[in-house]
Order: C-alpha cells, then structure tokens, then sequence
C-alpha cells in the first residue's frame, strides 16, 4: 500500500467540551453561537440538538425557530484552542507527517508507523483511547489509502465512529450510488450545475466523464478521477505562511447605515489583516 492515511474528527467539538466541562448539559440540544435575538450563526450543536434539524453555520434565528427549547451559548475559543493543542499533541505521536485542518480535524500519514492496514487498526484505536481517556471527548476515525477516502471513512459512523476504505475499488464501491454532494469540493453551486445537466450520483459522473470536464473545467477533472477513487495529495503540515487568503470580520447585531463607522471599522479589520500578514512575512496582490 503506497499511502495509510487516517483522518481524525472530533465529535461536536465545542459543544463536548462544554458537556465534558458541565455534565448537567449531557442530553441536552446545546447550541454554540450566537444567543437567540442576537445576529450570528451556529457554531456547532450537540446531536441533541442535530435531531431539531439544527446544524453548523444556520442562522441563529432559524436555529432557535427550529429548537427554542435549546441552550445558547457563546463559543470560547481560548478554552476550544487550549483543547485542541492537547488533541494535536496526542495524534501528532503516531505520524510522520500531520496536516491540522482545523482546531478538531486533522489527517495523518502513519504509512511507516502503521506498516499496514492492521497496523493502522491500532493506531487508530490508540488515538480513539486516548483522546477519550486523557481529555474525555470522542473523535470519529477513518483509516483509508488516501485523504479523501479518509474523510470519506471518518464521516460514516459518526459519533465516536470507526471505518476503513483499504483501496480505490473499495471507496467506488461505497460512493458509487450516493448523492453527488458526498464527494469532496462539491457544494451547493457546484451540485446545482450537475444536477441541471442530470448528474445526480457518482456512478453519472463516470458515465457522464467528458460533460463533467466541459461544466466544471479543472474540478471537473479532478471530480472525474475523485469518481474513480484517485486521489494522490500527501499529508502536508500547515504552515501559516502557506495560506492563500487572509481575512478578519465582524458581525454587527444591528443594521448599520452610517457610513462613516463603517469605514471605521473596515480600517481596524484591515489593520488585524496587515498585522497578521507581518507577522507571517506575507504580502498581497
């Protein structure tokens, strides 16, 4: 096997470590965000609350429309970063090589430390154990030959989930009658070009190879070999300096109409922009 690659997800990230943190909170839909009347979205949900239909990046009107009965509380990033060091620490033992994707996601490459496909069964176990004992949170794993079969296998039994994809042939025969969303880079914009031209499932992407490339120019290549489970990318550690974007924002609670704060306020996010990019050696175009 060229690449092992296993991908980590924590579960609910922000809202387990509040239920760890406050056990009366266990069961119950908990909602980070925004606080009802207020101007936001949702951060993440307990899967209590996910039985509501409430789900991360929602309005937070729509959020409490859908689960009054919710509990709305602010995220604390300081506390979720402080978390997620330790989350990172632990994982990053068992890799050659780690790509953090956010504060409670990352791939790794255990293709050495592993060996083999069994080998990488108990390092995944290990990650899962300690994670549980050390920090008391659950992650959802995914063992497979390549990054996205990786996602693929971490998402499909969450929470506190386990899968393997071992080969291309086993991620075909997994993707191949599921919606064309379910693919990697396919979002709403993209499935609606698709769905318009009936491409509805991975199976009419194979089928419907050359209309995909004339729709989607170079993802649509990419989505063509991602139908056929190809998928080559390494495990790359980030490096801040790497980034191909650098934003900062605000959300105003009320409509605000005055022009001259909002020049204001564009200068001071500009100003956060210009001190990060500094600090990175960075510069735009």
């Amino acid at each position: 096997m060229e690449q092992i690659i296993i991908h980590v997800d924590m579960d609910a990230f922000f809202a387990s470590v509040e239920i760890r943190d406050n056990p009366t909170l266990r069961g119950k839909p908990l909602i980070i965000g925004s606080l009802p009347g207020k101007r936001g979205v949702v951060a993440t949900c307990s899967y209590e609350a996910r039985k509501y239909g409430v789900h991360s990046a929602m309005n937070i009107k729509e959020a409490y429309r859908r689960c009054p009965q919710g509990i709305f509380m602010h995220p604390n990033m300081d506390k979720y970063k402080a978390v997620s060091q330790q989350l990172h620490r632990i994982w990053n033992t068992y890799a050659a090589a780690a790509e953090a994707v956010a504060l409670d996601e990352a791939y790794l490459d255990v293709t050495k430390q592993a060996g083999d496909m069994e080998g990488a069964r108990r390092i995944a176990m290990t990650i899962k154990r300690r994670t549980r004992e050390e920090l008391g949170l659950t992650c959802s794993v995914g063992v497979a030959y390549s990054k996205t079969a990786a996602k693929t296998a971490s998402e499909e039994k969450k929470p506190d989930g386990y899968f393997e994809i071992p080969t291309p042939r086993d991620f075909v025969a997994l993707m191949m009658d599921r919606d064309v969303r379910t693919l990697y880079t396919v979002g709403e914009m993209t499935a609606g070009k698709l769905y318009a031209s009936g491409i509805r499932t991975v199976r009419d992407i194979q089928e419907k190879q050359e209309l995909v490339r004339r729709l989607l120019g170079k993802q649509g290549q990419w989505l063509t070999k991602l139908a056929f489970g190809i998928d080559d990318r390494r495990v790359t550690p980030y490096r801040p300096q790497d980034a191909k974007s650098i934003g900062r924002e605000v959300t105003f609670q009320e409509d605000v109409k005055d022009y001259q704060l909002l020049k204001d306020v564009l200068v001071l996010l500009s100003l956060a922009v210009e001190r990060r990019a500094k600090r990175y050696g960075l510069y735009g175009s």
